[in-house]
Parts: C-alpha cells; structure tokens; sequence
C-alpha cells in the first residue's frame, strides 16, 4: 500500500518535533506534523520556558535589596506586568517561530489543525481530510488537571497564568508539586500576598523529605504562607474577588485561585480506544522501551505516556523513535538517573535515589552540610543552602544527590554526570574544591551524618 507520508506526528511539542526533524533530516522519511495551537508545545508556550522567565523576574527585588548590602545605592520601582507580558508573549513567538523553522528546513509539512485517528494507517484533520502514514506518533503532551469542585471554573492553571490582565494583591495556590510551589514563589516574589493550600503532609512529594523540608521552611519565611492538610471544599464568586472555603475550616478571600494539582495525559479524544491501544489509569497511552503501542504502526512519546514528564526526556523518546524506526539505529531512550530541577526559592537540584528510597533498598550512608552561604550571608539574609549525598555502604558509589539553594539546576546538571558515570564518594573525595564556592561542599565533607 502507498502511503501519503512515512510518518505523521500528532502534536507540535518538543519530543514531536524533535522525531519529525529527525525522521526527515536524517532519515529521509516524508514527514508531516499536525498542532492544534501553537508549535512548541507546554514547555515553550505554557510551561517551562515562559515560567522561567517568570522566575527571573521575581528574583529582582531580593537582588535589590542585596546590591543595597553590597553598598549600592538603588531602589526598586514598581512592577510593570504589561510591559513584561508584552516582552513574553514576543520571546515565545520568536521560540515559535524557530521550532516552525527547523521543522520546514527538514521538508516536514505541517497542518495547524486538531488531528485524530481513523485507523491504524489514518489521520483526520479537523477540515475533514484524511491522510494516511506508515507511523504514527502521538505527541500530544499532557493538561493540567483540576478537580470537580463547586466553583471549579472559577480557577485558573498554569495554562493561564502567562496571559493574566494583571497581577493579583491575593492569590492562592492550589497543590504541593514542582508547578505549585514555583508559582506560589513567583506570586510572592512579584510583591504578590501568597497562600498555598496542599493536602499532603508536605510540600514536593516524591522529592528527598530532607530536601523539600528545607524548600518549604524557606518559602515560609520568605513569605509564603503553606497549609498542609488542606484542601479546597469549595470556591465562591464574591463581591470582592473570590471566597476559597476550606477543609481546615477557613473561608479566606482572593483575587486569584490558580489550581496546580497534576497533569494528565493530552489522550481523550484522539481515538486511540477503538484502535485497540492501551491506557492507563489517568488516560496515559502504553508503550514498550521503544515507545510502541500495543498498536504496531503507532508510537507515543512525552507526557502522554506518563514515563518521566520532562521536557529533555520527552526529546529523547523523540529522538531515539526517529533512529529505531527510521535512522536503522534501534535503541531505547534512557530514563535511568534523569536530574531534575525545581525553581522554587530557594531552588532544589536533584539526581538519583532520595535517602528514603535509597535506605529501603539498601544500606546507605549520608553526607549533608546545611550552612549560609557567602553572598546572602554578607547581606544579612538569613537564607541556608544544603547539599546532601547518598551513598551506598556496599559499592560507595554515589546514589543521589540533592541540592538546595541559589543555582542548584545549574549544579545539579554537573553532578548529574558524576552520579551518572558511577562516582564514588572516595572519587568526590579527590576532586580538589573550587574556593569560595558553594558547591565545594560536595567534595568537602568527610564524615557521614547518620549511616541507615
């Protein structure tokens, strides 16, 4: 049978684009790509690249105050969020338009519309065409999940947040994960009033508890007010904004309720079911190591398959789905000791086995040095930066690593190369330390704190 193209690729996110641009640059294959909205998917357009830019622009007012320490003679004005949004929404066209650029350099004919399945071999686009492909892939990505609550569409989610008119004065944040906890920053950095409600015992779960404990009681005393064991019961439209009542028994009132409580996997809709592809609980679709469905001729990669949802993992799956199907090359994206960062603030660096986990699965000694570091010292804050390696009694190689303070994403990507080439503690040990750094630390401590 002839096929229209090689390949068709449902969803313009970055593991997408990254398997169309492959398939057709290096593998020769006639690719087309299909997006609903706009090219580049959550991370580009509504996650972590306008998120960070957020992050940036909230550190400025804690960076003020230092240069006053430092003997700076400065003063902060007010935010402009108009002006900062309007600068935003041009970056992320700019990002936009680079993805599109890239995709029409590699030959990929793209269709700025919503496609579906019709069979096995069969896109529908949204215009009623129907077009049909050797593959398939599905990289649709995720959306944030908010729960059936009266007064629901009240909220906003982090969809949203990029685009707000203005800046609230209150603002509650509902959730305890990475997306909850950096946006309850932002708010409060930008001079926003900030709650957070989490019904978790605490913030970050799945995070070291050590580590996260230290992010919690540092957002606190920046400002954030954090209430675990509680949970929204309902939200009321009022005169003055809107009424949160919750499970604690509070009723407090806001200009803002964003709701940060998970993802799930961007599936409904797309037809999959009645093609015999498999999901899960949460609408994830089920694949093999190589990201195949049960289907043969349809892949899935990134959020929807709910394997590690992160953006440089995500483009993996992409990559190596290109190479196995079309580059000759079979492999299978590595998803062993991907390091992660959360930017909070302070921001939390992490790589590999948690203590809690590492110590459940073997006997393991802990290395962690808690301390105020120079720069913020010198100012007077009295902020604290932790630095925490676990390590295994047996093989002394190093199973986690988890930092806490200024940086931490930026020094996390470093030790994630150590970590992941099987480091010792005796290799850290040699490492002769950068002075006066913060990351010294992790070659300077010598004695364990507790051995489990």
């Amino acid at each position: 049978m002839a096929f229209d193209f090689d390949l068709f690729v449902i969803g313009g996110g970055s593991g997408g684009v990254r398997a169309a641009r492959i398939a057709a640059s290096e593998g020769g294959a006639k690719v087309a790509l299909a997006e609903e909205y706009r090219m580049g998917g959550t991370c580009v357009i509504r996650g972590c690249v306008p998120k960070k830019l957020m992050v940036y622009a909230s550190e400025y007012p804690g960076a003020i105050e230092d240069a006053r320490a430092y003997g700076w003679d400065v003063t902060a004005g007010g935010f402009d969020w108009t002006a900062f949004r309007g600068k935003l929404e041009a970056e992320l066209s700019r990002l936009e338009a680079a993805y599109r650029g890239g995709l029409s350099g590699a030959g990929v004919t793209v269709f700025d519309q919503r496609a579906t399945l019709a069979d096995a071999h069969t896109v529908e686009l949204a215009d009623g065409r129907r077009l049909t492909a050797a593959h398939i892939l599905i990289a649709t990505g995720g959306r944030p999940f908010v729960p059936d609550i009266p007064g629901a569409e009240l909220a906003v989610t982090s969809n949203e947040m990029f685009q707000l008119e203005s800046l609230p004065r209150r603002a509650l944040v509902v959730g305890g994960g990475f997306i909850a906890s950096e946006f309850a920053c932002i708010l409060n950095g930008l001079g926003v009033n900030v709650a957070q409600y989490y019904r978790g015992a605490q913030i970050l779960r799945g995070f070291d508890d050590e580590a996260r404990g230290h992010v919690a009681n540092a957002m606190q005393a920046n400002g954030v007010a954090i209430h675990c064991g509680t949970d929204v019961i309902r939200l009321e439209k009022t005169g003055g904004g809107i009424r949160a009542v919750a499970t604690d028994g509070s009723e407090r009132e806001f200009d803002l309720v964003l709701y940060a409580t998970g993802r799930r996997p961007n599936s409904a809709g797309l037809g999959l079911e009645a093609l015999g592809v498999a999901l899960g609980r949460n609408g994830e679709i089920i694949v093999d190591d190589y990201s195949q469905t049960a289907v043969p001729s349809i892949y899935a990669v990134g959020d929807v398959t709910d394997r590690i949802n992160l953006t440089p993992v995500a483009i993996r799956e992409g990559h190596a789905f290109a190479d196995t199907v079309f580059n000759g090359r079979p492999r299978k994206a590595d998803h062993e000791l991907v390091a992660s960062a959360v930017f909070t603030q302070p921001e939390l660096g992490t790589v590999g086995l948690t203590e809690e986990a590492a110590r459940d699965r073997e006997p393991i000694e802990v290395y962690a040095a808690a301390f105020r570091p120079m720069q913020s010292l010198f100012a007077g804050r009295p902020d604290r930066v932790l630095m925490k390696l676990i390590v295994s009694q047996a093989t002394r190689r190093v199973l986690g690593c988890h930092i806490v303070g200024p940086g931490a994403g930026e020094m996390i990507q470093l030790a994630a190369i150590a970590v992941k080439m099987g480091a010792t503690k005796e290799d850290f040990d040699r490492t002769v330390a950068v002075h006066p750094t913060m990351s010294e630390e992790l070659v300077t401590m010598r004695n364990p704190v507790r051995k489990t």
